[in-house]
């Protein structure tokens, strides 16, 4: 009898799939297309779990709608620009360059074996010229239709690095990176007027009904609409009104002072002639520029001295304080406070002793504000005090309603919908990143580059010998003629957020090779994305951008209409966690030990160690399973077995080896079971029919898992299934129509080891191929139903009958059973209850 051996298994299907061209994709028009996409990987250098739980969920659903009927789509690429090809470059005195085609080879050569249904003939990384060039085109459609434009802006600033920071790299205040403390600075920035899309992305949320709701509210959260009042603050000196957005304007006589960020227009003119304040700019400019930095960051605050006047009364002066936590890129820069209701205010005016001013109260609760600010929903009725618009009993959303219509009568003020959602400022100070391009002309200005000079390349002969961007030193690329006059110029050296890679790589996927960012038939034929499958941590800006980047892509005539949400259906999986292994150190230090080195925890040398709960894979922690060492253990249709078996692919699921070692000896037996049925002679059995009725209903439950993403379920029926048709007594004949079903069923999870079993039955061609299965609604109808039988509360036997036995029958039968009469011994049932379809109950 021949063994499971998939270190021979796996590489033969392999070769057979590439040799085949199965999973190459072509336009056609005689099958319905169907588009499936994982976001793309980072080339770190090596593939993990989560790599491998990811991929092969898009694998199971490539290779199911392949199975019906369907002309699949399934690429894979690499988001290959970006800071840590950098930071190994100054590291190790090599180029990012290097360091990144090398580790897309590296771990092209580990995601191979997995097996997965991908079309490498579409492979790219968006550090390909070829892709990059596109991007720049695009970049200059955008300009032209007025979707680009720059402007000062203030960013987190490194300042040992010399660059700009994303809000995800500043830590703790301090460049993650460098360790530096980041700075608040006001540079010359690139944006996409992607605000100009807020209403139509908010609009658009209610159409993705095959997105997770959680990831719709993000979304929906971040793009933040809000209905609010506009007004102004007369000053008492006779200066600049100060101008103000409020979405609580119900709270205007809780006011306790009007406060305006640090990069103000007044808080710079202030600074020009008084160093006390410019003082304070500066401190505040060593602070984040996140609102949540700034929501749970130290208040500080400086009293300008001036004051307003209260709108609703001249005689009430309100003092104007500059604050650290105050944004001026979202509403007018300037805010009142009304620190009873916002427990920022709050700890301000805690702080430097301001008034604190009730509004309104709960309605069985009167009690002044303390320390924690009273916040109720906006749909919650509270008790007024004295409120100018008349209200007594009320919601705060009444209110802000009331107030807004009030202050529009009086004149005073303007209702006004804003959203929180702010351009997109795309500029990065850093060399591996696509290059903006543009040039600066002293005689005309910021000329946009010709399109057939593109793509303007990244120079090879770059050092990081020195902080900051390579590109500002390097003259030789910098200095160019101006394509407009022709003068001496220089080439714009920020380079792009790599936000703006990840954001358009879907639609080039189509036509990964053409001389333009698309092409049209073939942006016709394959978008929408139909299932989009990837990490919840990417849920709003990847998702939010590349909506964007879809209708700036029809704008300029890259994407039809129809693609204006690009991924029809997402899918965010768990992650896989594991045990964390740990001994401690003289200085009772953590020490962290990998899986491969604990055995029943103990290291080699036998000492024990600590072992904590599981949590998300990570190399500090050494928590990680390498998937080359697996695939070498048991093979990649194990590790793919047991990533999907053992948890709903939302959750997360834990890796371990006892789980890992169960998923192997299944598909031993699930090999061993072929070899045997196939070597059966034809012919019939007892249990032929009821065989093929578990056939058929497996057929439909694991369809419907599939379909569904209910892998683990799909699976768990897949155990159930192998089960029966391992102890069924039937025919030959009907063993082998089962077992080849079986392995049909498993191929999308399982493919390699399917396609030994389709080979070793005399299936032709591929299983890869072949047609899925399709349950036999006939089949499905049960004549009979199995009924437990318990005497006394306990179960005693079970009877197989006909659905429409008539109740006499059942109890007549059901007293017949041998467990049952053993129980009775010989006493007579006081009742018998019988509950159609369901059980049989005897009492004595």
């Amino acid at each position: 009898m021949s063994t499971y051996t998939p270190s021979e298994i796996e590489p033969k299907w392999q070769d057979a799939w590439d040799a085949a061209e199965t999973f190459k994709a072509t336009r056609s028009d005689d099958k319905p297309k169907y588009y499936v996409l994982e976001m793309f990987p980072y080339p770190s250098g090596r593939i993990h779990m989560g790599h491998v739980r990811n991929y092969t969920m898009g694998d199971v659903i490539a290779r199911y709608k392949i199975s019906t009927g369907h002309n699949v789509l399934h690429p894979m690429g690499w988001d290959a620009f970006g800071m840590p090809a950098e930071n190994a470059a100054m590291a190790s005195g090599g180029h990012p360059k290097d360091w990144t085609y090398q580790n897309i080879e590296d771990m092209k050569a580990q995601m191979k074996p997995m097996g997965w249904s991908l079309d490498w003939n579409r492979e790219f990384a968006t550090c390909d010229p070829e892709y990059y060039g596109q991007q720049q085109a695009m970049f200059l459609d955008m300009w032209e239709k007025g979707l680009v434009y720059r402007k000062n802006a203030v960013v987190n600033w490194d300042p040992v690095d010399m660059t700009v920071l994303a809000n995800e790299q500043v830590i703790d205040g301090k460049g993650w990176r460098s360790g530096a403390d980041v700075e608040r600075r006001e540079l010359t920035q690139w944006f996409f007027k992607i605000s100009d899309y807020s209403e139509e992305l908010l609009d658009g949320l209610d159409g993705l009904e095959n997105w997770p709701a959680k990831v719709r509210l993000m979304q929906e959260n971040w793009i933040g609409k809000s209905r609010g009042l506009q007004f102004s603050f007369a000053r008492t000196d006779g200066g600049d009104p100060i101008e103000v957005y409020t979405t609580r304007p119900d709270t205007l006589n809780g006011a306790s002072f009007v406060g305006i960020s640090p990069d103000h227009p007044l808080a710079k003119e202030l600074a020009e002639n008084n160093p006390e304040v410019a003082a304070f700019r500066a401190e505040c400019a060593k602070g984040g520029t996140t609102a949540e930095e700034l929501e749970t960051g130290e208040k500080l605050g400086f009293d300008t001295g001036l004051t307003v006047q209260h709108p609703l009364n001249p005689d009430w002066h309100l003092p104007i304080w500059i604050a650290n936590f105050i944004l001026m890129d979202y509403g007018t820069g300037a805010i009142f406070a009304c620190p009873a209701h916002d427990q920022r205010d709050l700890d301000f005016c805690r702080k430097y002793d301001l008034p604190v001013i009730d509004t309104f109260f709960a309605l069985d609760d009167d009690t002044p504000v303390a320390i924690e600010a009273f916040v109720p929903p906006k749909d919650q009725v509270v008790r007024w005090v004295d409120h100018f618009a008349g209200l007594s009993e009320a919601t705060g959303q009444e209110a802000i309603d009331a107030t807004i219509d009030f202050a529009e009568k009086a004149g005073w003020g303007q209702g006004k919908t804003q959203f929180r959602l702010r351009d997109w400022g795309l500029s990065r100070q850093r060399y591996w990143g696509c290059p903006i391009p543009v040039v600066h002309c002293d005689s005309c200005g910021v000329v946009p580059e010709k399109k057939e000079n593109l793509p303007i390349r990244l120079p090879d002969d770059v050092s990081f010998d020195q902080p900051g961007n390579p590109l500002d030193r390097h003259d030789t690329w910098r200095q160019v003629q101006c394509p407009k006059c022709g003068n001496a110029a220089r080439r714009e050296t920020d380079t792009m957020d790599t936000f703006v890679d990840s954001s358009w790589y879907y639609a080039r996927f189509t036509a990964p090779w053409a001389d333009t960012p698309t092409v049209a038939e073939e942006a016709e034929y394959w978008m929408n994305v139909d299932q989009y499958i990837g990490g919840i941590e990417h849920a709003i800006l990847h998702l939010l951008y590349s909506r964007f980047f879809a209708r700036a892509m029809n704008v300029t005539g890259h994407l039809p209409a129809s693609a204006s949400e690009p991924f029809d259906a997402l899918f965010t999986q768990g992650m896989v966690t594991h045990e964390i292994y740990q001994t401690r150190d003289d200085q009772n230090r953590p020490v962290y030990h990998l899986p491969k080195d604990v055995t029943d925890g103990k290291l080699a040398d036998g000492s024990e160690v600590e072992i904590i709960p599981s949590a998300k894979m990570s190399k500090s922690k050494k928590n990680v399973v390498d998937p080359v060492n697996i695939i070498s253990a048991y093979g990649a249709d194990t590790a793919r077995w047991f990533v999907l078996s053992d948890s709903p692919p939302e959750r997360d699921v834990e890796w371990t080896a006892s789980g890992a070692d169960a998923a192997f000896k299944f598909l031993n037996r699930i090999h061993r079971m072929a070899t045997e049925i196939a070597a059966l002679d034809g012919g019939a059995g007892a249990d032929d029919e009821e065989l093929l009725r578990a056939m058929h209903k497996a057929i439909q439950d694991v369809t419907n898992g599939v379909e569904s993403f209910g892998f683990n379920a799909a699976i768990a029926k897949l155990y159930a299934y192998a089960n029966v048709v391992q102890k069924a007594k039937a025919g030959g004949d009907a063993k082998r129509q089962a077992m080849v079903t079986l392995a049909h069923l498993m191929s999308p999870f399982t493919p390699h080891l399917s396609e030994e079993i389709w080979q070793m039955f005399g299936g032709e061609g591929l299983i890869a191929n072949t047609p899925w299965p399709f349950a036999d609604e006939a089949m499905l109808v049960e004549d009979t139903v199995t009924l437990p039988i318990q005497v006394n509360g306990k179960r005693r036997s079970e009877i197989a009958v006909a659905k429409d036995l008539a109740k006499e029958e059942i109890e007549k039968l059901a007293l017949e059973q041998e467990g049952v009469v053993r129980a009775l011994d010989g006493a007579t049932p006081k009742k018998i209850i019988v509950v159609p379809g369901r059980i049989v109950n005897i009492v004595i």
